[in-house]
C-alpha cells in the first residue's frame, strides 16, 4: 500500500556559521511545531554544534540529516588580522558547496513523500542547494540571516541604485563595500540569488517595515512576496543552571550590562586588555563572555583555541561587581535576566534582534560585514543605542577611556536615561507583536498558509 503523502514538507539548508545554524533552526522549531515535517541538512559537525547551543529549543520534531563529509580544516582565527571578516571560516562554508549533491538526492527522496518540497536556503549558501531546487515539485525561499536594512542597503547599491531614496540619511551613509568585502556582496546579492517563490527575512516588521517594502520591490527582488518571521519566542524558559546566571540572580534588576562580540571575532591581547580597564574603571556590573571565536570545526583537535589572557589580578579587583564567562555562554537567558540592564555587542543581528526584544539598550561595537550598518541602525534609526568606537578608526586598538565611557553613557547618565526608556519602549511593542493576534504571530501564520496551499 502506497504511503500517503504530506502536504507540504520543509528542507532547511543553513550557512555552516553560529549565527545563522542558530536562525534556520529556530525557525525549523516554529515550522515543526505546526505539525509540517521539517528536515534540517548539514554537516555531520555543524547539526552537532547547533544541537549542543541549542538550550532551550525543543527539537525532538525536527528531522537531522548529517551527510558525511570530508575532515574540515579548522585554522585558528588570527587575532592581529586588520580585517575581522571571519575568513578562517571558509573552510566550512566549503564544505556545505560540497554538499550540493548530496542535499539534492535528499530532496528528491523526500520530493516523493511530499506534495510539496518547501526548500529554504541562507541567502548566502546558495551553491548547496542548486541540485535541490531544481526537484520537480520542489518551491523555494531564501532566508535572510541581516537586518532588511542591510539587506536593502546592499542590494539597492549592488544594483546600481536603481530608484532615488526618499530617507535624506540613507543617502548619506558610506558605501556598502567601505563596510562589506566584495565576496560577501556577491553572496548577498547578486546574480548568484536563485529564482525563488520568495523570501523571508529574521526581522520584525514593527522596526523594519519600510525596507522590507524597498526589498520587495519590483527593482530589487522582482516583487516577490516578503515575509518578516521572528522566529524565536520573546521570553526564554530558564533550562540552564550556568554559574554565570547564578550570579545574576544576586544582583539588583537591569544593574548588569552583558558584553559579548559573537561567535566570530578574535581580539589581540591588548584589546582585551583595554576592555577590562575600561569596565573595572566604569565601576558598573558586568557579565563579560571572553572566549576565542569558533573555528570552521569547533570539535576539531585542538579547537577550542587560545585561553585569553586578561590583566593580572583584574578578575579578583572586580570580583564584587563583574564576572567573566570563559566557556559558552546562554545569551538568551543573559539577555532575559531581570538583572540585566544594557549589552555591550558586536551587532551581529541575531544579537540585535535578541537585545530590541528584550528591550535593552546597546553600546554599539562592529566587527565586520553587516555589523556597522547595524550599528548605524541600531544608534540613528531606532535610537536604543550609543558608539563605541567609530568605524572609520578600525583599525586602531580601543583604549580603556572610550569602553568606559560607552559604559557609563548607556547605565549612568541622562542619556543613557533617555536611551533605556526607548530601548523599553521598543521591546515592549517588539514583544507585543509576538503574541497571539500580533503583527509578527501573523507573519509566521501567513508563511505557514502559504507553504500549505492546495493549488500546486
Amino acid at each position: 500500500m502506497e504511503e500517503a503523502k504530506t502536504q507540504a514538507a520543509v528542507l532547511m539548508v543553513p550557512l555552516p556559521c553560529q549565527s545563522h545554524l542558530n536562525q534556520l533552526l529556530q525557525l525549523s522549531g516554529v515550522i515543526a511545531s505546526r505539525g509540517i515535517p521539517v528536515h534540517f541538512v548539514g554537516t555531520t559537525t555543524h547539526n552537532r554544534q547547533v544541537r549542543r547551543r541549542s538550550h532551550s529549543l525543543k527539537l525532538n520534531a525536527i528531522h537531522f540529516h548529517d551527510l558525511p563529509t570530508p575532515p574540515i580544516d579548522a585554522p585558528a582565527p588570527d587575532p592581529h588580522a586588520a580585517d575581522k571578516v571571519p575568513m578562517h571560516l571558509a573552510p566550512a562554508t566549503m564544505a556545505y558547496a560540497g554538499l550540493r549533491e548530496q542535499i539534492g538526492l535528499l530532496a528528491q527522496n523526500l520530493s516523493q513523500k511530499t506534495t510539496r518540497l518547501v526548500v529554504v536556503y541562507d541567502r548566502m549558501g546558495t551553491e548547496a542547494v542548486r541540485d535541490a531546487v531544481a526537484v520537480p515539485n520542489a518551491e523555494s525561499y531564501s532566508f535572510n540571516c541581516l537586518s532588511a536594512f542591510s539587506l536593502f542597503l546592499i542590494l539597492w547599491e549592488v544594483m546600481g541604485k536603481p530608484f532615488q531614496l526618499r530617507d535624506a540619511m540613507l543617502e548619506k551613509l558610506p558605501s556598502v563595500r567601505d563596510f562589506m568585502p566584495e565576496g560577501a556582496l556577491y553572496f548577498s546579492a547578486s546574480e548568484n540569488i536563485l529564482e525563488r517563490k520568495g523570501d523571508v527575512h529574521n526581522t520584525i516588521r514593527l522596526i523594519d517595515d519600510d525596507y522590507i517594502g524597498l526589498v520587495g520591490r519590483e527593482e530589487i527582488s522582482g516583487g516577490k512576496k516578503q515575509w518578516a518571521i521572528r522566529s524565536r519566542a520573546f521570553s526564554v524558559d530558564r533550562v540552564n543552571s550556568d554559574d554565570c546566571l547564578k550570579w545574576l540572580d544576586q544582583q539588583a534588576p537591569k544593574s548588569v550590562i552583558y558584553v559579548s562580540f559573537g561567535t566570530t571575532t578574535s581580539l589581540r591581547d591588548e584589546e582585551y586588555a583595554e576592555i577590562a580597564m575600561g569596565l573595572e574603571k566604569s565601576g558598573q556590573k558586568f557579565l563579560w563572555v571572553v572566549r576565542e571565536a569558533d573555528r570552521a570545526d569547533i570539535f576539531a583537535g585542538g579547537a577550542e583555541g587560545r585561553r585569553i589572557k586578561l590583566p593580572e589580578g583584574f578578575e579578583e579587583r572586580v570580583q564584587e561587581r563583574g564576572i567573566v564567562v570563559r566557556e559558552w555562554a546562554p545569551q538568551m537567558e543573559i539577555l532575559g535576566h531581570p538583572s540585566t540592564g544594557a549589552f555591550m555587542s558586536h551587532c551581529g543581528w541575531n544579537s540585535c534582534l535578541e537585545s530590541l526584544t528584550e528591550g535593552l539598550p546597546m553600546a554599539a561595537w562592529p566587527m565586520h560585514s553587516d555589523q556597522p550598518i547595524n550599528a548605524i541602525f541600531v544608534t540613528e534609526v531606532l535610537g536604543v543605542g550609543v558608539e563605541v568606537r567609530e568605524w572609520e578608526r578600525r583599525l586602531e586598538v580601543v583604549e580603556a577611556v572610550a569602553v568606559k565611557d560607552a559604559v557609563m553613557r548607556l547605565m549612568a547618565s541622562k542619556e543613557g536615561e533617555r536611551i533605556r526608556r526607548r530601548a523599553a519602549e521598543v521591546g515592549a511593542a517588539v514583544r507585543k507583536s509576538m503574541e497571539e493576534g500580533g503583527q509578527s504571530c501573523m507573519e509566521i501564520e501567513s508563511f505557514i498558509a502559504h507553504i500549505t496551499r492546495l493549488d500546486h
